[in-house]
Formats: structure tokens, C-alpha cells, sequence
């Protein structure tokens, strides 16, 4: 009976995941379909692998989100409890940083960031993101056990950021900041806000729960540090990046890169997931102990997640990569390059429109705001925030402007607002950024902006990497600035209603019918 009611719950919420993956990766297959109809001629056989692709990047998704929810956010709130029982400082802030190295390795977007890079190895471009993350995280915890308000450590890190990014290589600026943004993905941010919440029920304040947000906007800082810290070691190349654009001349030879692209992802994969599947089991024998119905359940999470993540990457790798990086380079041709501009903007409009966490996002806030806010106001401004990113990405590859012409003034007024609206808006917004730079930014207008800056001859790592950082900076401005006026707004109805005190004498005329 329990076997059959757990089939159905399963079968259930796989039909769930694969329609919210769907709705996420409908809209760039609809604009992509469009374009090689009638603009932009696009090879048969690249047309084919991507549509390819696009199947394995939906099924891909929907088994790793549902393992995610299986088994990152379960575990991620009995290792908060477990460490909160503990009161031991030292042994919460050692199993933080432990706990955000594992889970930021087998990020997907990380992953795919990973390959993408040129001149940084991607084993060592993940170790470092993955010790900056730890870093963070640790630092994070600190902040929710002490209380201290979080304006404090963004005015305090960003600063070190700034200084850091104004002496470091120029081709590390734009991968440091895309590093920041794919981290907060779909594996580390679950499990991050279900080991604060866990952890915050060590104090017995009002503010507790609060201060678990803004987790996910600390962790986000820890890549952008390492990374930029790494450039000052680590030998740059200036060479041009690679454009692997793949042709294939028969349909069997398609088939061949996919099943040749799985077994690398299968061995790849496992590597990058044993860190936290040993961790966990380490706490299971430990101190968790949970009984064998659940370890099956979290079990099961891991190999949907497993399968998932296998999936996604070779979707991406196989089928997205070459069409984007040859759509990229086949509209920076002749005036076609002034559509990059709207086009840019046309595809955030809709990425983030149809991205699932959005969603949840939209909850979380009306939450926090007691229905004050309502979702539509924040979808409507995370729209209008990330096409205009996109859109900003755009003229950086057509001009070659220096990324911190943008991030700087962003970030400065980001943290200016936050002495402006509650504290809460502020945690929510610097938290939110990763809900903004999702799957397809890191994926299809990343190489879209690879390929781009390849035709019209400019730095790619330069101009066209900090497409990612730039949709991860735009939130930051839009949901504070949506709380700001909500909170302005209620403070003038506050004023605006009267308020009768106890001394007060108030006539009522009544009307008699006699």
C-alpha cells in the first residue's frame, strides 16, 4: 500500500518538474525556431541537435530538481539541526565551510561555466569557487548565531570586491562575476536556506527566522573574492576562446555525440557528487541516524539528481553550446548586429518570465511583506530588471566597456537602498539573484555571447563573460526598489487614515425616522 501511494506521489511530481522545465526551456526554443525561420538561417543538422538537447535539458532538469527537493533541502535541515544541537561554534562553522565546498562542486550551472572558461582549468576553477562558497558560508552562519545586520557585511565585502577587481587581470573580472552568479543555482540554494533556518533555531529572538535570508547573497560573494584572488597567481592566457561549433553530416552521427557525451558526464558527475553523498553519510552514521524509510527516500533523491545532472549536461554541451555560439556569431554580421541589442532583451524578458524559482520568489516575498506586496508587481520588475541586463550584456560586447563601469554604480545604489527599506528586503533581494541567472543564462546567452563578441573580433573573456553577473546585479535594484515603494505607500495610508485617542470626543449624528 505505502509502495503504491509512494509510486504515485513520485509519478506525480515528476509530471510537475517536467512541466515547470518545459515552461523554462519553451521560451528560448520558440524565439530560437522563429529566428532560423525567417532571419537567421540555421544547418539542418545543428537545428536537430539542439531540438535534441532541449529534450535532454527538460527531462534533465525535472529529475534534478526533484532530487533537490528529495534530498538536498531534507538534508540540509536535519545537518542544521544536528549542528544547532550541538552549540559547538567551532564544529558549526568547520561543517559550513565542509558542507559549501561539496554542494557548490556538483552545481550544474557551475559545471557548465567550468567548461566554458578557457584559459582556467575547470577542476581548479570549481575547488576555488567551492572554497569561496565554504568561506561564506561559514561567515554566514557566524552572522545569524551573532545577529548582525546583513548591510554590514555586503557594504564590507563588496568594498573588498571593488579593490580586488580594480588590480586584477582584466580577463579574470568578467568569469569572478559570473562565478558569483551561477553558484546560487538550483542544487546550493535548497539546501544553504534549509542549513540557515536550521541553525537559527539555536537563538530564541524575534528576528531569527529573518536572519536566515541572506544566506544565499553571502555564499555569492565567496566565488567573486576566489576567483579574482586566483587571477593574481594563476597564469592568464590571452588567447582566443575556442569556438567548438560541431556540423554532422548524417543524423547517425548526431546520435554518436550524445552517447559518447554521456559516459564523460556519468564519470564527471559522480566525482563532483561523492563529496556531499560522503558527508551525508558521515552525519547519517554519526549523529543523524534517520530510519530506513526516509535514508531510502534521500537515497532516491541522490540518483534523480545524479541522472538529472548527467542529462542536463549533455544537452547543454552537445546540442546548446554550437547553435548558440554560431546564432551569436551570425547576427554581430553586418547591421544585423544592431538586433543583438532587442533580441538580448526579448529573450530575458521571457527566460525569466517562465523560470519556475520566480515563483517561488513571488511567495516568499508576499510572505515577508503579509500580502502587502503582491507577486505580479515582482514578476513585472524582475522582467523589466533582466531584459535590460540582457540588454546592457549586449552593448558590452558591441563596445567593449569594462564590466565594472556597470557593476559598480549597480552595486553602490543596491546598498544605498538597503539603508532605505527594511532589512528583510534587503536579504531577500542580494538572496534573489540566483533565482534571476537560472539554467539558460548560463547556458544558451552565455555562448550566444561568446560567439558575438568571436565575429565582431573583441576579448571574449572580457566582453562577452559578466552576462551572468550582470542578470545576477539586477534584482538587487528591482526588489528593493519595488519595497520601497510599497513601504512608502503604506506609510502614506498609515498617515493618511485618522487615528481617535482615548481624550477625543467624536459626534456620531444618527438620523430618526419619527
Amino acid at each position: 500500500m505505502f509502495k503504491r501511494k509512494y509510486l504515485r506521489r513520485t509519478r506525480t511530481a515528476i509530471v510537475e518538474k517536467l512541466r515547470e522545465s518545459a515552461i523554462s526551456v519553451l521560451p528560448i526554443i520558440i524565439i530560437v525556431m522563429i529566428l532560423s525561420l525567417t532571419v537567421f538561417p540555421v544547418q539542418t543538422d545543428l537545428m536537430l541537435c539542439f531540438l535534441i538537447g532541449a529534450l535532454l535539458l527538460i527531462f534533465g532538469m525535472s529529475l534534478f530538481s526533484l532530487g533537490a527537493d528529495i534530498s538536498m533541502t531534507p538534508i540540509g535541515n536535519k545537518i542544521g539541526t544536528a549542528l544547532t544541537k550541538s552549540r559547538n561554534l567551532p564544529l558549526i562553522l568547520i561543517v559550513s565551510f565542509v558542507l559549501g565546498l561539496a554542494i557548490t562542486i556538483s552545481e550544474p550551472d557551475l559545471q557548465v561555466l567550468a567548461e566554458t572558461v578557457p584559459h582556467i582549468n575547470s577542476m581548479v576553477l570549481l575547488i576555488t569557487v567551492g572554497v569561496g562558497v565554504g568561506f561564506f558560508l561559514a561567515i554566514a552562519m557566524l552572522r545569524i548565531l551573532t545577529g548582525i545586520k546583513l548591510r554590514w557585511f555586503l557594504i564590507i565585502f563588496y568594498a573588498a570586491v571593488f579593490i580586488l577587481a580594480a588590480f586584477t587581470d582584466n580577463n579574470f573580472l568578467g568569469v569572478a562575476f559570473d562565478s558569483g552568479g551561477v553558484t546560487t543555482g538550483p542544487m546550493t540554494v535548497p539546501f544553504i536556506l534549509a542549513l540557515g533556518v536550521g541553525v537559527s533555531h539555536i537563538r530564541s529572538d524575534q528576528t531569527a527566522e529573518a536572519d536566515s535570508f541572506g544566506l544565499v547573497s553571502l555564499c555569492s560573494i565567496g566565488p567573486i573574492l576566489s576567483v579574482l584572488i586566483l587571477g593574481f597567481f594563476y597564469p592568464s592566457d590571452s588567447s582566443s576562446v575556442d569556438l567548438a561549433v560541431s556540423s554532422y553530416a548524417t543524423t547517425t552521427e548526431i546520435g554518436r555525440a550524445y552517447l559518447f557525451g554521456i559516459p564523460q558526464y556519468i564519470e564527471e558527475m559522480a566525482i563532483a557528487m561523492l563529496p556531499i553523498v560522503a558527508v551525508f553519510f558521515l552525519f547519517q552514521i554519526v549523529t543523524l541516524r534517520i530510519e530506513r524509510r526516509g535514508l531510502a527516500k534521500i537515497c532516491m533523491g541522490f540518483v534523480y539528481t545524479y541522472a538529472g545532472l548527467v542529462l542536463f549536461l549533455t544537452g547543454v554541451n552537445v546540442g546548446f553550446s554550437s547553435l548558440g555560439s554560431v546564432m551569436g556569431m551570425g547576427m554581430a554580421e553586418g547591421a544585423m548586429k544592431y538586433l543583438l541589442i532587442p533580441l538580448a532583451m526579448l529573450l530575458g524578458w521571457f527566460i525569466i518570465s517562465a523560470e519556475p524559482a520566480v515563483a517561488v520568489l513571488e511567495k516568499q516575498i508576499e510572505d515577508v511583506s503579509a500580502g502587502a506586496i503582491p507577486g505580479k508587481a515582482i514578476k513585472r520588475s524582475l522582467s523589466i530588471a533582466i531584459a535590460i541586463a540582457m540588454g546592457l550584456a549586449m552593448v558590452r560586447v558591441l563596445t567593449g566597456i569594462n564590466i565594472l563601469w556597470f557593476l559598480v554604480p549597480g552595486y553602490a545604489i543596491a546598498l544605498i537602498l538597503s539603508f532605505m527599506v527594511p532589512d528583510i528586503y534587503t536579504a531577500v533581494a542580494f538572496d534573489s539573484g540566483g533565482v534571476a541567472s537560472g539554467p539558460m543564462t548560463a547556458t544558451f546567452m552565455l555562448q550566444f555571447s561568446i560567439g558575438a563578441s568571436t565575429a565582431l573580433g573583441g576579448n571574449v573573456l572580457a566582453d562577452a563573460f559578466g552576462i551572468v553577473a550582470m542578470v545576477a546585479m539586477m534584482p538587487l535594484l528591482s526588489i528593493q526598489m519595488v519595497g520601497l515603494f510599497y513601504e512608502k505607500k503604506r506609510k502614506h495610508e498609515a498617515v493618511d487614515q485618522t487615528v481617535y485617542g482615548d481624550e477625543d470626543i467624536v459626534e456620531l449624528w444618527e438620523v430618526s425616522a419619527d
